[in-house]
């Protein structure tokens, strides 16, 4: 019983003692941790703070340019662009390989690719594709070869310049130039028709890059806009043709006056436009305002209304003029 005694009175001794420690030693806080805001600048100092704790190791100003930023945009934009370049004239000039190919080594005759009115009665409607495309080189073979340089070239810059990331327009020029050419090719009887829908296309990019200096034979240079001319006289001299050449500088400037000069020089309305079918297939690739322009305005308008430099009726415009002695 004594001894129980003693062993309680020694726990309540160390335990008064314990108590007596601990209230010596300094009070411990728990503070919670918190992310700290940070301006993006110091403005004492002038620099970028340092980020916050979980955040990129990356300064804000340098993560606001990461990650699907203003670059990565603007690289798919001309990616998506640079796959397009070019895809109807490079589809078109193989296509036009293939059938004349076809038809040089009797694959598949002749007969059978050029235009014709009797077996399009009989619904043999692929001699309206084949037709601009197919070309007999086993009779002009040379000439068949600088077509096929036409086509690539001229049709590849403005296919990637005026038309650059416009599919559904560059497509209705083709479409509408061809169907010109399958009618003037029924009336005229022309059952080869390759000449009049290369050199229309040629005849719209020599229009819209009139001051560009082109090269011919013999090393003469001049400008692109006497270019058309140029073939059909050299065709004309050479070959005794020119027919071909007349048609396709007919239809070409038949789609240029009126899906440009018309309605933007002589400030008429649009009378040839994209049907909307085609832009929802191939939907344009440059973001912005499409379109070629608007019509000029004819004459520039003053404040009032009245034309810059004529009154309402005619006569000079002298302005509001100034009272003598007034303040």
């Amino acid at each position: 019983m004594l001894t129980c005694c003693i062993k309680k009175h020694h726990k309540k001794d160390d335990y008064t003692l314990n108590q007596k420690i601990k209230s010596r030693e300094p009070p411990t806080q728990t503070v919670p941790i918190t992310p700290k805001q940070n301006d993006p600048v110091d403005l004492k100092n002038g620099t970028e703070n340092e980020p916050t704790t979980g955040s990129s190791p990356l300064p804000r100003r340098v993560r606001s340019l990461s990650g699907t930023s203003f670059y990565s945009i603007k690289s798919y934009r001309s990616t998506d662009q640079g796959d397009y370049y070019s895809v109807c004239s490079e589809s078109s000039f193989k296509r036009s390989i293939v059938f004349t190919l076809l038809g040089r080594f009797s694959i598949v005759k002749p007969y059978n690719l050029v235009l014709l009115y009797e077996p399009l009665k009989r619904f043999q409607i692929w001699r309206l594709l084949t037709s601009v495309l197919y070309y007999p080189i086993q009779q002009a073979g040379f000439h068949y070869l600088i077509n096929l340089y036409f086509l690539y070239n001229y049709s590849r810059r403005l296919e990637e310049g005026a038309f650059a990331g416009k599919p559904a327009d560059y497509l209705f020029l083709l479409i509408f130039n061809w169907i010109c050419c399958i009618i003037l090719g029924l009336i005229a009887e022309l059952p080869i028709l390759m000449d009049p829908m290369i050199l229309s296309v040629l005849y719209v990019w020599c229009q819209l890059n009139k001051d560009t200096i082109v090269s011919f034979w013999f090393g003469t240079r001049f400008k692109a806009i006497y270019l058309p001319w140029v073939l059909l006289a050299f065709n004309l001299v050479l070959s005794g043709g020119g027919i071909m050449e007349l048609f396709g500088i007919l239809i070409g400037h038949l789609y240029f006056f009126l899906m440009f000069k018309y309605p933007q020089e002589l400030g008429g309305p649009s009378l040839l436009q994209t049907p909307a079918f085609l832009k929802g297939l191939f939907p344009d690739q440059v973001g912005g305002v499409h379109g070629f322009g608007v019509p000029p305005e004819r004459a520039a308008g003053a404040p009032g209304g009245a034309p810059r430099g004529r009154g309402m009726f005619g006569g000079h415009n002298w302005g509001p003029g100034h009272t003598l002695h007034g303040n």
